[in-house]
């Protein structure tokens, strides 16, 4: 044996900090350093040598793995990761993974206690002999052994910490020494160790990446969240809201949060968060109709350096910024149907792969998802997966649009001051009963949204003075007393009678105008009401 030649390698592996280029140091340069006493039998080339590592990891190929009968335990496996050396065939290549053959898939995984290679990695031990007898091989795969002329085997289980982490083995055409097994025993020592500092290299730099990843999005949050301390109000329908919150808060069952756009969705999960015992670890937001349909895999599952173009170093998604924590799905509805699949896949096993990896990754995630849509509809128009809509809807909370908490206007308002003040660096501007008054009188098809735009925008221009709120003209203001010629006396229209005279209004506003919203002579001009307001009615009245 050439012990200078086993000593670069050893030195080769050592420098190195990457799982995957171990590996290849050791399979590529071993079968170099394999050189028997000429005397004997003359010098064993590369081709006369395969090496070959299998490392033990979670179960993958169960359902096409040749061993799955006499599998012991299909949670782990060992998988073979590393292969070097050539074939009779030269049209073939031992580096090739999936068992020597392009139908051999289910070869490339080798039970614990299973085989040579197996009965290694159970017991942490050592394996030499000098025939490879003909049926299942020393590696489990039928045959290959007779017919490549191999004569010689031996192997070593990789032991880093006194756990076994995979096995090391030499195939050779010629007869091995009785010393190979000493010295491969010497170097699989190293070559553990060396895989084992890699692994925790990787992890650490995993974790790093996760923790900028996480830090640069809660440093986004937070920016995004001031003047968002909680949700404020006291109307009967909002207290609804909170009590089912304290109620499903404490468990991790998915949560689907529904209600108009501007409703504050977005609190609502956040208080699902705040009061689980998930509030010590992170709250990821993933708006899934800001992600382009190409990114979605990425956004979600991450990936790793090289996966595609433009991907520089692995990145860690969403799921994996958000184990052990929440993560918020804002706007579930526009995720499209090939990743929903894929969704429901994650939700279901709790594992994600990221892009260009083959490693599972095991996740404990709570999810919290919200819509503007009836996901109802869309599932009967086949835009949503209805196993995936009751996955996620496990317990559903609708959040009521501002107009029928007209109860919390006030607060809500007094509150925006506030805080918008606080913000510019200004005298809190006085709120009074008649402010109040003009905002409850205001329809608010754009929910908290419209009304904290609209309170910010009234602080800006108050400076330092009284504060004005500048409001489209509704269709027809709520709680408005109205007289008929016929009598004297004042009505009180119901919230049905105004939303039916509403409705009527609009309809006939866009009947008159040949259906046209915008521009002269359409029902907008018609109706006196900003152009943008009445198509908000109109979606909201489901007004053709």
């Amino acid at each position: 044996m050439n012990v200078d030649a086993l000593q670069e390698v050893i030195l080769a592996i050592s420098e190195q900090r990457s799982v995957d280029a171990i590996l290849l140091q050791i399979t590529e340069h071993l079968g170099e350093a394999l050189r028997m006493d000429e005397s004997k039998s003359g010098p064993l080339t590369a081709d006369d040598a395969l090496v070959r590592i299998w490392l033990i990891e979670p179960g993958d190929k169960c359902v096409v793995c040749n061993h799955r009968e006499v599998c012991p335990d299909q949670r782990k496996c060992l998988h073979l990761v590393a292969s070097a050396g050539k074939l009779k065939n030269p049209r073939k290549d031992w580096r090739r993974l999936d068992g020597l053959n392009e139908t051999a898939e289910g070869w490339s995984r080798a039970p614990l206690g299973v085989t040579n290679i197996g009965m290694m990695a159970k017991f942490g031990g050592s394996i030499a002999t000098d025939m490879m007898e003909p049926g299942v091989g020393h590696d489990g795969l039928p045959d290959w052994g007779p017919a490549e002329g191999v004569v010689s085997f031996t192997g070593r289980a990789l032991l880093y910490r006194k756990q076994v982490q995979g096995v090391l083995a030499v195939f050779s055409r010629r007869k091995l020494p009785d010393s190979t097994n000493n010295w491969l025993r010497l170097f699989a020592n190293h070559a553990a160790v060396a895989i084992g500092n890699a692994r925790a290299f990787e992890e650490i730099e995993s974790l790093r990446a996760r923790l900028e990843e996480e830090n640069q999005y809660l440093r986004q949050e937070v920016t995004e969240a001031v003047g968002a301390s909680g949700i404020v109000g006291g109307s009967p329908a909002l207290k609804k809201v909170l009590q089912q919150i304290q109620l499903v808060a404490p468990t991790d069952a998915a949560v689907l949060i529904t209600g108009e756009s501007g409703t504050g969705k977005e609190l609502v999960a956040r208080a699902l968060h705040e009061k689980s015992a998930r509030k010590d670890r992170a709250l990821i937001k993933v708006n899934c109709g800001a992600v382009p349909e190409t990114l979605f895999e990425s956004e979600f599952f991450g990936h790793v350096k090289g996966a595609f173009t433009g991907a520089m170093k692995d990145k860690p998604g969403r799921f994996e910024l958000a184990d052990g924590g929440t993560l918020f799905l804002d706007e579930i509805g526009e995720v499209p149907l090939a990743m929903q699949a894929k969704l429901l896949r994650v939700l279901q096993e709790q594992e994600i792969e990221r892009v260009g990896d083959t490693r599972v990754r095991k996740v404990n995630v709570r999810i919290v998802a919200a819509t503007n849509r009836d996901l109802k509809k869309e599932v009967a128009a086949g835009r949503f997966r209805q196993d995936l809509f009751y996955r996620l809807g496990v317990f559903p909370i609708e959040v009521p649009p501002l107009r029928e908490r007209s109860e919390d206007i006030a607060p809500l308002a007094a509150h925006f001051v506030r805080l918008a003040a606080k913000r510019m660096n200004r005298p809190v501007p006085r709120f009074s009963k008649a402010h109040a008054g003009q905002l409850a009188a205001h329809d608010w098809p754009g929910n908290i949204r419209e009304l904290q735009n609209t309170v910010e925008r009234a602080v800006i221009l108050a400076q330092n003075g009284p504060l004005q709120f500048e409001l489209p003209q509704s269709v027809l203001p709520r709680s408005v007393p109205t007289k008929t010629p016929a009598d004297d006396r004042t009505s009180i229209l119901t919230r049905d009678d105004w939303k039916r005279q509403e409705r009527e209004s609009i309809a006939a506003a866009l009947k008159q105008s040949g259906g046209r919203v915008f521009g002269d002579g359409g029902a907008a001009e018609l109706l006196n009401m900003k152009p943008t307001t009445l198509a908000s009615r109109i979606k909201a009245l489901a007004l053709r």
